[in-house]
């Protein structure tokens, strides 16, 4: 395997990293782990059968007839051709979202767009490089588009959605969206399929973790502060976001710790060996960074690493970290790899 890059900072300077960030949290947002140590988190090693169970998950998904289809008209906004779409995805539920397009010049590839739990209303086109045909799935239960009769829209009940097996847990239904995606954007804009990429952030950027090392339609992909990432450890730290509800479920029932071990962001990680751009947080209320970098750290492939002043907190450098960022994933999604 060839050498791991070295992970860049946006804001470090010869004066030193900025200082801590000032809040009002009950808990410590780092966890008391500092950078070294981050990068030295492992991944849990998972359940025997973890490859087995979602390669057949995978391949039940592309049974699946997608049947996509463009609802309504084409809108052009600054340079880009917009469209509400649907699709069919496991068990029969229609996934909507939007397509995107160049408003002028040729698609030489795709994208996956996913999102966090707070959903998405609409599509951020900016977020994907040049000449690419990308489809913004609202992931089953979540969003604008995409939400279902008796699951839960907000993150603290749809995490757990499900979970008391790893057949009915939502988690795994929200995965298959992803491929059942990607199977429409092919369908929809048949020149995007020769190379496939993925964006995800936070929720999405899990997700994104556990389908994509079974999916060889995908070339490379951009997770920021990804969650789902070394659950044994996760559930040890308070935050604000989903993990929270999961903490407490697991107080109640220890069981659902064998579940979660087929969900592991991190343990998928393991198996993930296209190129994999990361935006990890030191400091995050809402995902725990020990989980984030779990994640980063186990990828088997190529990799590129942003760490983050920050992730779910607004902070001096929110705005500039955030499209450097960006920027940095653009480049690496265009095709351009990891950085030497």
């Amino acid at each position: 395997m060839s050498a791991r890059p070295t992970p860049t900072r946006p804001f470090a300077s010869d004066r030193g990293e900025p200082g801590p960030l000032p809040h009002d949290f009950p808990f410590d947002p780092t966890h008391g782990y500092d950078l070294p140590r981050l990068l030295a988190v492992d991944a849990p090693p998972g359940p025997r059968d973890f490859a087995d169970f979602w390669r057949e998950r995978h391949a039940r998904a592309l049974r699946v007839d997608p049947a996509p289809r463009i609802e309504g008209p084409w809108v052009t906004v600054e340079g880009v051709r917009i469209a509400d779409v649907s699709y069919t995805s496991v068990d029969g539920v229609r996934i909507g979202g939007w397509l995107t397009v160049p408003a002028d010049g040729p698609v030489t590839q795709g994208c996956v767009a996913t999102h966090g739990y707070g959903g998405r209303a609409a599509p951020d086109p900016w977020q994907c490089p040049p000449e690419t045909a990308t489809l913004w799935p609202c992931l089953r239960g979540l969003g604008t588009r995409s939400l279902l009769p008796g699951v839960p829209s907000s993150s603290a009940g749809h995490v757990l959605h499900g979970i008391g097996s790893r057949e009915s847990y939502l988690i795994g239904g929200c995965v298959a969206d992803v491929w059942c995606g990607a199977t429409a954007l092919g369908t929809l804009v048949p020149e995007a399929a020769g190379r496939l990429t993925y964006l995800g952030t936070s929720f999405g950027g899990g997700i994104g973790a556990l389908a994509l090392p079974w999916d060889d339609r995908f070339h490379a992909a951009g997770l920021t502060v990804p969650t789902f990432g070394n659950h044994p450890l996760r559930v040890t730290l308070p935050c604000t976001g989903s993990g929270e509800s999961v903490r407490t479920r697991l107080a109640e029932d220890p069981s659902v710790l064998d579940v979660l071990a087929y969900f592991d962001a991190a343990t998928a990680a393991r198996h993930l060996r296209v190129p994999v751009h990361v935006g990890a947080a030191l400091f995050d209320p809402s995902v725990p960074p020990p989980g984030q970098f779990a994640i980063h750290n186990a990828l088997a492939g190529p990799r590129e690493l942003v760490v983050l002043r920050a992730g779910h907190f607004e902070h001096p450098d929110e705005r500039d970290e955030t499209a450097a960022l960006e920027e940095a994933q653009r480049r690496f999604l265009s095709g351009a790899g990891p950085l030497a």
